[in-house]
C-alpha cells in the first residue's frame, strides 16, 4: 500500500480479512483500543442521554462523592459548543476508534503517520480525562461514576498505543 493511497485501500477484501482475523500484535492491541473508547463512548452515552433529557436522573451506585447529576448537570458541563460535554466526549471516542480501525497490521510501516496520530490523540484524551476528573471534584465536590469509568478506560489505551507508536 503506498503512502498516498491511504483514503482507498488497494485490497478491501483483503483488509477486511486482516482487520478481522488477524493475529498480529499490534491488530491485538488495537482492538483493545477500540474496546476501550467503545466502553467511553458508552459512558458518554448515558451521560448525554441525561444532558439531552432522555433521561431524568443518571443510574448510578449510591455510593459517598458520587453525585453524576449535580456534575453533568453543570454549567460547566455545557460551556463548550452550546451542548453537553458528553456529546463532545462520544464524538472524541468515535475518532479514536477511527484512528486505530484505519489500515491493516504492518500500517506503522506504510503510513507512520497514522500511529502517531493515534497516540498523540490518546494523550489527547488522557489529559482531558484526568483534568475533567479533578474538575469534577474540585468545582462540585462530586464525581460521575459514569465519568470515571471513561476516565479509567482512557487511561487504559496509553498503553495499548505505545508498542506500535515505537513500531
Amino acid at each position: 500500500m503506498r503512502h498516498d493511497n491511504l483514503v482507498k485501500a488497494e485490497n478491501p477484501d483483503a483488509l477486511s480479512l486482516e482487520l478481522r482475523t488477524s493475529a498480529d500484535p499490534f491488530m491485538r492491541r488495537r482492538r483493545q483500543v477500540v474496546c476501550l473508547s467503545l466502553v467511553s463512548a458508552t459512558a458518554m452515552g448515558v451521560v448525554a442521554a441525561y444532558q439531552i433529557g432522555l433521561l431524568k436522573h443518571v443510574p448510578e451506585p449510591r455510593l459517598p462523592m458520587l453525585d453524576a447529576d449535580k456534575v453533568d448537570a453543570s454549567a460547566q458541563a455545557y460551556e463548550k459548543l452550546s451542548t453537553g460535554d458528553a456529546f463532545l466526549g462520544f464524538v472524541s471516542y468515535g475518532v479514536t476508534m477511527l484512528l486505530a480501525a484505519i489500515g491493516g497490521s504492518r500500517r506503522h510501516e506504510t503510513h507512520p503517520f497514522v500511529p502517531i496520530a493515534m497516540a498523540g490523540k490518546a494523550a489527547v484524551d488522557a489529559a482531558q480525562a484526568a483534568k475533567l476528573t479533578v474538575d469534577q471534584w474540585v468545582h462540585h465536590r462530586a464525581f460521575c461514576s459514569w465519568c470515571l469509568l471513561a476516565a479509567v478506560s482512557t487511561f487504559a489505551v496509553i498503553p495499548a498505543v505505545l508498542p506500535e507508536l515505537r513500531g
